[in-house]
């Protein structure tokens, strides 16, 4: 259910939003996050994230960049988009959003020959090239079907909420480097949030879910196009499940917390070496400014 990591490198909703009423222990959650192959795809997304967030910052900044402030970027990704960044908070997460029973079937099923076969095609999706990546969206790659496994994915691509997650990823990492770019100049984070809450939408929008719908619903399809139907509807089976739905939500919770934390450093990186930036090229007008003639 993890496939949108390749697609987006990230999905998201509020860490608290599904919250257990009995969460389970931290070795429980990591024993499942192992076995869901969450570790192997989050690592894969990370090494394209400097780049992604150079073209994202230069694409959205009205004014040109300078060199030294593109650099900032990437050198703030780099030290923020990491593993052990996300893995803390992440965790956490997961832990506090499962409880005992649907921490226990999910074992149970990710353990299971069909539960082998799904984790290891989302991680071989996640190790995919951008390239790839991008014609499987766009429909210029993809695999042979039926309307029969046609309908399987569609209730696949629903029920692991994906459309919505997916879509969430845009507001929450944008929001978590807006916050960290604000305290990096120096706000407190209730302050930040307070502004970057005032200035950003609390949804996504609904058209940016719709243009989503399609190209999840082919990387779905190419995820999963050497499974059987019958591991397909196994698949559903559990998902559609109570501890399926809890599983799903907390899987979300933790990939959501754990990007977040990743963003929020890396925008907080980027917020102070932009300050810095700016307050050598101050010191620099001052210095280079002819003195006043003598009267």
């Amino acid at each position: 259910m993890t496939r949108t990591l390749s697609l987006l490198l990230i999905a998201a909703v509020s860490a608290t939003a599904f919250a257990a009423a009995s969460p389970v222990a931290m070795d429980t959650a990591g024993q499942i996050y192992l076995a869901a192959g969450l570790r192997q795809q989050v690592s894969a997304s990370l090494a394209a994230m400097p780049e992604k967030l150079r073209q994202m910052f230069t694409a959205q900044t009205p004014d040109k960049l300078s060199a030294k402030q593109v650099g900032a970027v990437t050198d703030a990704a780099r030290h923020a988009f990491r593993i052990d960044v996300f893995e803390p908070s992440a965790l956490a997460a997961f832990a506090a959003n499962l409880d005992p029973e649907a921490a226990a079937k999910a074992l149970a099923f990710l353990s299971s020959p069909t539960g082998e076969r799904m984790v290891r095609a989302d991680i071989a999706l996640a190790e995919l090239d951008d390239a790839t990546i991008d014609e499987i969206a766009n429909g210029k790659l993809g695999a042979a079907s039926t309307p029969a496994r046609a309908a399987l994915f569609k209730k696949l691509e629903t029920v692991s909420l994906a459309t919505e997650s997916t879509a969430t990823v845009y507001l929450t990492i944008a929001r978590a480097l807006a916050v960290g770019k604000a305290m990096g100049y120096g706000l407190d984070l209730q302050e930040a949030e307070q502004r970057v809450g005032n200035a950003a939408p609390a949804t996504p929008p609904p058209e940016l879910e719709r243009s989503l719908e399609v190209p999840l619903e082919r990387y779905i399809a190419y995820d999963y196009r050497d499974l059987s139907g019958a591991d397909l509807r196994k698949m559903l089976g559990f998902l559609q499940s109570t501890a399926g739905q809890t599983y799903v939500k907390a899987s979300i919770a933790a990939l959501s917390a754990g990007f977040r934390s990743m963003g929020r450093r890396c925008g907080e990186r980027i917020g102070e070496s932009w300050r810095e930036l700016a307050q050598n090229e101050a010191q620099g007008d001052v210095v280079a400014a002819p003195a006043a003639p003598a009267p």
